[in-house]
């Protein structure tokens, strides 16, 4: 009995402490970047031209440097010759979700981060008149970002970054099976409000 007491103190404990040093700052935030997108290998041996994108995610931070996102994503490329005939776009939408490690630079108010997390995303092929002609199912992928955060007072930050997303998913096209890999590099800038 005393060693289940004992336990639950030290838990309680443990977490007041951390909640009285995050007290100083805000632990939540809502994040919006936007930026080009850039393939970094052909989806099912089609050439991606650069594409588009964006994310709106929401930010915990549990501890001191580190904290959990999660969010909302878009990216469309477009494509001049493809298996789903010409001048067509491929667009990938879904949510992103994961882990947060971010650390201040000396005294300064810039910050670093980097962020591994998962994806849970679909691909759309849409034709020239913005019709969607194909979609594979919803499935997991995964994220790596890293950046700077800088602080520009009264709760709000300016975050450049960049991000590398893959996604693999399988599409039935005209009744053949397709591979649909795919891997980009997104160069973002995002504002982010802490609350």
């Amino acid at each position: 009995m005393k060693t289940k007491e004992l336990m639950l103190f030290g838990l309680i404990t443990l977490f007041s402490l951390t909640s009285f040093s995050q007290d100083r700052e805000n632990r939540f935030g809502f994040e919006l970047s936007t930026g080009a997108s850039l393939a970094t290998s052909k989806l099912n041996d089609v050439k991606l031209k650069p594409g588009f994108g964006f994310e709106g995610i929401f930010h915990y931070r549990f501890m001191p440097h580190l904290g959990v996102y999660g969010g909302w994503g878009w990216n469309r490329f477009g494509a001049d010759n493809s298996f789903a005939g010409d001048d067509v776009c491929f667009e990938e939408t879904g949510y992103v979700f994961g882990l947060e490690f971010k650390h201040p630079v000396g005294n300064s108010s810039l910050s670093y981060y980097v962020r591994g997390g998962g994806l849970y995303n679909h691909i759309e092929t849409e034709n020239a008149e913005g019709d969607i002609i194909n979609a594979t199912k919803h499935g997991l992928g995964f994220q790596l970002a890293g950046g700077i955060d800088l602080n520009l007072g009264s709760n709000w930050s300016l975050t450049p970054g960049i991000k590398f997303n893959s996604l693999s998913r399988e599409s039935e096209f005209e009744g053949a099976s397709k591979q649909m890999d795919l891997n980009y590099l997104s160069l973002r800038v995002g504002i982010l409000k802490k609350f």
